[in-house]
């Protein structure tokens, strides 16, 4: 797997310390899923009742997942392409894959974010008004009404949307400029404090109006037999898996930025368990605004519409917000909250993809950044900032993780796993530096469990979409945005395989050595 050479490329950027790539990996997986999906999946698949499969799916797939990620970026020193090469020459396209997903999930995640700081400045005057639906998809994102006739795709630039994006590319490109420790390291600790009282904030505001109860209750009160549904345990592991940013490259990066000897299973558990913490924060905070939404409309918490995705965000949270006493300043809260956990996760995503480029074609940080920044931006206004931006973005987003992410994670532990045989190796690299240790169990979770429960998610996802489509878009234009994208992804990691490395990546010993030599070899080379 590697070679009795030393590794020529210049010393790594480093995160500061283990304070600072715990903030920046929480700030990487605390993002806007967290806030608009757990809530109404838990809701959704029994209430109370789904914190069991929830927990369960945190302990044998989330977890053990994200150590693989450590494992591996912290031992072969890289983002995904390097790090996959280092493995086996050939995985080194799976690598490029993952940086794929997120070069597209970052033109259109940024969308989103733009979106949040649009609404951020509206909730000082309320802008939306009574008919917050309306305001949404008619006055601020002029969608178009592809039902009667509309495009499905246009050019017509949507000037609200257009100015705020554009922001929002500049301080991603600035924030990444400024390197691991100066860059990505200071925006976390900046704002994932600030979003962690904002929010807290506005969730002791919430669980004090009326009807908060009632909403909490409809969250929380368990429904035992769901438990007894496959779908259940299914979308528990769905939420774990997408909610911790695992299995696409992210946390492969991040980890390959600890020094040598750096604990790595421990900051995974902080990690980890904040991520849900956090999660549970969010579903507490919603469901209390939902039960007070419903108590103000003398309807039931069941009876009310849009309880997840950009829906409840966008046009359920102002709605509560209108009637709220103070709302203007709750819905800076929201609002502000929401742009800042989607900016510390879209700076994890791109830097994914600057790493790549960093390491395979010798750019410097700050030129591979620009490139990429201004590409991916311009990708990105073209695409989200017109009246079908919606559309587009709801398209994409369901092929590039219901299927790209997910494909990615099998690959993952298909390869390594069963046949590479690489799960000793690295579970000995998490043991070696790690102070929690990592025992047996860990092969089964990423060997059997993760495998097969994301291939079942994978391929009953493919099946649903072939037979029934999506959202009722019409079959053309999924054919080109949706599985198009799957084609974009799987024809860019290949074409991006294909050239020649400006440093060979091969010329390098991972460290500590495996399996374990006797103290007289180790003085031949280490990598760095």
């Amino acid at each position: 797997m590697s070679t009795t050479t030393t590794d020529t490329s210049p010393p790594r950027e480093q995160f500061t310390g283990q304070v600072g790539f715990i903030l920046s990996a929480i700030g990487s997986a605390v993002g806007l899923g967290n806030i608009w999906r757990f809530p109404g999946v838990a809701y959704e698949n029994g209430g109370g009742a789904f914190l069991v499969p929830y927990v369960i799916a945190l302990l044998t797939a989330g977890i053990p997942i994200l150590f693989l990620d450590y494992a591996l970026g912290h031992r072969f020193r890289g983002g995904p392409p390097t790090v996959f090469r280092r493995v086996k020459k050939w995985l080194e396209t799976l690598g490029w894959f993952q940086v794929m997903i997120c070069f597209v999930i970052a033109i259109y995640y940024a969308a989103i974010i733009g979106w949040a700081l649009s609404f951020f400045v509206y909730s000082f005057t309320l802008k939306w008004g009574d008919d917050t639906a309306g305001f949404f998809t008619g006055d601020y994102l002029q969608l178009s009404d592809v039902a009667n006739g509309g495009s499905w795709f246009t050019l017509d630039f949507v000037p609200a949307v257009l100015i705020p994006l554009l922001l929002v590319w500049v301080a991603t490109i600035a924030v990444l400029v400024g390197g691991v420790a100066k860059g990505i390291e200071k925006a976390n600790v900046i704002f994932l404090p600030l979003l962690v009282i904002a929010f807290s904030v506005l969730v002791v505001r919430a669980i004090f109006l009326d009807g908060a109860t009632d909403g909490l209750n409809a969250l929380f009160t368990p429904d035992w037999s769901a438990l007894g549904d496959m779908n259940v345990w299914i979308a528990a592991y769905g939420q774990i898996f997408f909610s911790l940013s695992v299995a696409f490259g992210i946390m492969i990066t991040y980890s390959s930025y600890r020094k040598r000897r750096a604990n790595l299973t421990s900051p995974g558990l902080v990690v980890a368990f904040s991520n849900s913490g956090f999660e549970m924060l969010a579903g507490i905070g919603v469901f209390a605004a939902l039960g007070f939404l419903a108590h103000e409309q003398g309807v039931a918490v069941a009876d009310l519409e849009g309880i997840t995705g950009p829906i409840l965000s966008f046009v359920t949270f102002p709605a509560v917000v209108s009637q709220m006493p103070a709302g203007p300043l709750f819905g800076a809260l929201f609002f502000g909250s929401l742009a800042m956990a989607g900016f510390t996760s879209l700076i994890s995503i791109l830097q994914v993809v600057s790493a790549g480029f960093q390491e395979k074609f010798g750019l410097t940080r700050r030129k591979a950044v620009l490139w990429i920044g201004a590409v991916a931006a311009v990708l990105s206004v073209v695409g989200f900032s017109t009246t079908t931006g919606l559309i587009a973005l709801d398209t994409i987003d369901n092929w590039s993780n219901n299927v790209g992410i997910v494909a990615s994670a099998v690959l993952m532990c298909v390869f390594l796993v069963w046949l590479l045989r690489t799960s000793p190796e690295l579970r000995y690299h998490l043991n070696a530096v790690s102070t929690v240790q990592v025992g047996r169990w860990w092969y089964v979770c990423v060997g059997v469990v993760v495998p097969a429960v994301l291939a079942y998610m994978l391929v009953s996802r493919i099946v649903d979409l072939v037979q029934n489509g999506y959202e009722g878009y019409d079959e053309t234009y999924l054919l080109y945005a949706g599985w198009g994208t799957l084609v974009v992804l799987v024809v860019g990691a290949v074409l991006l395989t294909l050239p020649r490395w400006r440093r060979s990546p091969d010329d390098f010993v991972a460290w500590p050595y495996f399996p374990p030599v006797t103290a007289s070899t180790t003085t031949k080379g280490a990598a760095r």
